[in-house]
Parts: structure tokens; C-alpha cells; sequence
């Protein structure tokens, strides 16, 4: 039934990602992917409009996943699985937070996880990477194409923030970081 398979599979996703969302991508995406959910270019493209939609993404992932595979009930289980676990976890930790952070395990366990979350995300960006500027979606595709038009986006992306804090003393916005790249996809790559 596709309602208990929503909730176990977000359920899933919930209880063995740390670190929030974009830690959780690789899992959701397996699992989009698995079951046939979405494509692997879909999938990104999520991503991509996830940047500027409020929310936390794994949340809106669920959502957007069990709203189109389950309608709203779908959407109602796979929302509940993928936050379920978190709020157990968060109930716990803030009744014993002081008391674990003495004991160094709990410490080590918490500085070895970092390096984890870290290779997580970067497995998404290379991933994401790989698509957006070479089109490669797959290990077995060898062949790809080079898109500058991405390359120019990033290029913004990374030299905007370094020109106004020089000219304007104080951070560029993050919403305005997203509007501008924005702007510049529909410039660039079209309507």
C-alpha cells in the first residue's frame, strides 16, 4: 500500500540522516528514484526551486513526494515519517542535554558525525554538479555535454557576495543571492 510505504520510507529517511535537509538528500533521492517517484532530473530540479521555497527541504520534499504519490493523505504520512523521528529525538536530547554533553563519548560520537554530514552534502553538490554543468545523471553515462551558461550563474553566485561585502560593507542577502540566480536562469537559459 502506498501510504505505509511513504511513511516508512520517510520514516527512514527521518531516523538515520543528521545534520537537516540537504544531509537527507542522498536518501530521499535513493528512494525517489527506487520506487520511481521521480527521475533523477526531476529530483534536482526540486532542489533547485527548493532554494527559494520557505521550509525546511526534507519536509517539503516529503510533502511534494506523498502529495503526488498519495495525495493529501500521502503527503500527511510521509510529512509526519520524515519529521517523526526528529521530534522523538529532540523530546529525548532536551530532557538530557546537559547531563550526556559531561560524558566524552557522547562528545566523540558528536565530533564523528560531523565529517559524516559533511561528505553528505558534498556528495549532492558533486552529484548536482555533475548534472548541471556536464549532464552527466548517471555513473554509466559517459558522455557529456558542458553547459557555460551554469558556469556564468555560479560565477555570479560566488564573486556577488565578495563585490558587496568589499563595496558595501556587510553580508549580500541570501534571498537576494537566490533572486539574482534566478533572474540570471531565465536570462540565460531562457523562459
Amino acid at each position: 500500500m502506498i501510504y505505509l510505504l511513504l511513511f516508512f520510507t520517510f520514516l527512514k529517511v527521518g531516523a538515520f540522516t543528521f545534520g537537516g535537509g540537504y544531509a537527507m538528500l542522498p536518501l530521499i533521492g535513493d528512494s525517489a528514484l527506487k520506487y520511481g517517484w521521480m527521475t533523477e532530473g526531476e529530483f534536482l530540479n526540486f532542489v533547485g526551486v527548493e532554494s527559494v521555497i520557505p521550509g525546511p527541504i526534507a519536509v517539503n520534499m516529503a510533502t511534494y513526494i506523498g502529495y503526488e504519490q498519495g495525495g493529501f493523505f500521502g503527503a500527511l504520512l510521509a510529512t509526519v515519517g520524515v519529521v517523526l523521528p526528529s521530534f522523538i529525538i529532540i523530546l529525548i536530547v532536551a530532557a538530557l542535554i546537559k547531563n550526556l554533553l559531561k560524558y566524552p563519548p557522547v562528545n566523540a560520537f558528536i565530533s564523528g558525525m560531523r565529517p559524516a554530514l559533511v561528505g553528505l552534502i558534498l556528495s549532492v553538490a558533486v552529484s548536482m554538479g555533475l548534472t548541471v554543468f556536464f549532464g552527466i545523471d548517471t555513473v554509466k553515462d559517459v558522455s557529456f555535454t558542458f553547459d557555460p551558461r551554469a558556469l556564468v550563474v555560479l560565477a555570479v553566485v560566488i564573486a556577488a557576495p565578495l563585490v558587496w561585502k568589499r563595496f558595501q560593507k556587510k553580508e549580500l542577502s541570501s534571498i537576494l543571492l537566490v533572486l539574482i540566480s534566478g533572474v540570471l536562469g531565465v536570462l540565460l537559459f531562457g523562459f
